[in-house]
Parts: C-alpha cells; structure tokens; sequence
C-alpha cells in the first residue's frame, strides 16, 4: 500500500513539474526560418525577430545575427543553400536581443558594420557580440559583388544609434524596432526619444522603397511606415493633452483607448504601457 501510495505521488509531482509556467516553452524548439523577400534579398527568422541578408556572387551581407545560436544556424543555412561567404555584418542598433552572436561571423571573417554610437554602446554595456569594425555617423554604402546596401541613420529613435538598410534593387528598407506593421510599439518605449522618434520615422517617408521589412512581425509597405508614425503622433497628442489637464498616468492609461488602432497587433496588451512610456517621455 504504501509503495502504491509513493508511486502516485510520484506520478502527481512530475505532472505538477510538466505543468509549471514556461516549461512548455522552455522545451520547444526556437522556430527557425529562411524566406525570399526579392531578387538575391531573404529574411531570416527567430521566433520573434528577423533580419535580412543579400546574397551576391562574390558573398553575403548579413544583417542583425539575434544570438550565437541562430547566427550559427544561418551560417550553416547560407553555406548550404548558396555556397557563398558572409563578406558583412550589419548591426541596425546596440541592443543585446538583435546583434549578439556577431562573433560567429567575424570569427570567419566577416567586417562587422554598425553607427559609431553603437560600437560604443556595444563596448560600454558588454553586449556579447563582435565589435564593430566599420562605423559611420550619418551614412554609408556597402558594395558587394555588383550590389549596394545603403545605411542611414535617421537620427535619434528607438536607441540613439538605430540605422536603417535600404537595399536599392529590391526596393526594400530593413528597419528594427522603430517602425513596425500594424503593431503596437513595444510596451514602454524602451530607449525611446520624443519628438526623435517621430522626425526618425518622418524620415522613413522620404526613403525610395516599396517593401517595409521589420525586425518584428509581418512585412509591409511604405504606407505601413506613415501609419505607425501616425500611432505614435496620435498618441503623443492624447498625451499631451491628459498632462495639461492635470490627469494622473493610471487615468490617462484607463481613459487614452486608440480605438483606431484597436485591431493592431498587441493592442490589448501593450496599449496601456505605450501610454506609460509615452509619458515617460514627455515629462523626464
């Protein structure tokens, strides 16, 4: 009886452990993919985030690696499927979630480029990536094997070191961050500069492109780009003016609802900290 009685309780504990939070997804495999955008220009998938690399017949240029683990996977994926050296790496921005991993390509090689607020920033807060090489302050073109990348910084906006890619063939612009499709910012803002941020993504409108390739969620257009500089105005004002009237955050976080922009991508859960880090901003 009594060994029957261990043996449940046996049964019992590891159907308690299995069910803990985040054991689920601590056992699933990251979700990896490789797609063609156009011409030589793919993006590439982990989980959440992408990046986008060119492919040329004298190498690759790669943009933002996510982490060592991914940035193996796609060295692998792109040796693979093309045959072809990673020539460059592009950092869009400082943060750890986007370029760790970097060394993986510099290791073989590869020039690692990124804004000279970046290299700084990288150095400053250890981010565990390859330093950059390259750096540049407004703008820079790469040449590879008969194609160009275009990087610009358009000032200060989701970090004060944030470039954009404009591949010119494939009429694309590869942003991070800053601008998204039909999705709500990121929660409060984080590193986040106003009115920066909105003069960045102004800028986006006078770029020559017609595909919109974020570092998050679906790809998009130029009037995806309008759209979210349009969220982010709207919501400024509503601010602004809940501040002028002497209304506290939790007030305007209950009363300052986007309705217009209710059927966006985390509406629901990231309105309320939008707000937060709206007014963060506007009153730090």
């Amino acid at each position: 009886m009594k060994t029957c009685s261990r043996f449940l309780l046996l049964i019992l504990g590891m159907a308690v452990f299995a069910a803990l939070p985040g054991r689920a997804e601590a056992q699933d495999p990251p979700k990896r993919a490789i797609t063609q955008i156009a011409g030589d220009l793919y993006r590439f998938q982990n989980n959440f985030h992408f990046s986008v690399f060119l492919v040329t017949p004298e190498g690759v240029i790669v943009t933002d690696p996510i982490n060592a683990e991914a940035a193996k996977w796609l060295k692998d994926e792109i040796k693979t499927r093309f045959n072809q050296p990673i020539k460059y790496v592009v950092y869009s921005h400082d943060h750890a979630d986007h370029v760790s991993g970097g060394e993986v390509f510099a290791d073989d090689g590869a020039v690692v480029v990124a804004h000279e607020q970046a290299k700084a920033d990288i150095i400053a807060n250890s981010v565990p990536t390859a330093v950059p090489e390259v750096t540049f302050t407004d703008s820079h073109t790469l040449t590879l094997g008969g194609k160009t990348v275009e990087l610009s910084f358009l000032g200060k906006s989701h970090s004060d070191n944030m470039i954009v890619a404009r591949f010119p063939e494939e009429r694309t612009l590869f942003t991070v961050d800053f601008v998204s499709v039909k999705r709500l910012p990121f929660r409060t803002f984080r590193d986040g500069f106003i009115p920066d941020l909105i003069n960045a993504i102004d800028k986006v409108g006078e770029i020559d492109f017609d595909i919109l390739a974020p570092g998050h969620g679906a790809l998009g257009g130029k009037q995806d780009a309008a759209d979210h500089g349009q969220y982010v105005k709207d919501l400024k004002a509503e601010v602004e003016a809940g501040i002028a009237a002497g209304k506290s955050l939790e007030e305007m976080q209950a009363s300052i609802t986007m309705d217009k922009y209710a059927d966006w991508g985390q509406y629901k859960e990231w309105r309320a900290e939008n707000v937060e880090g709206m007014h963060r901003m506007l009153t730090q």
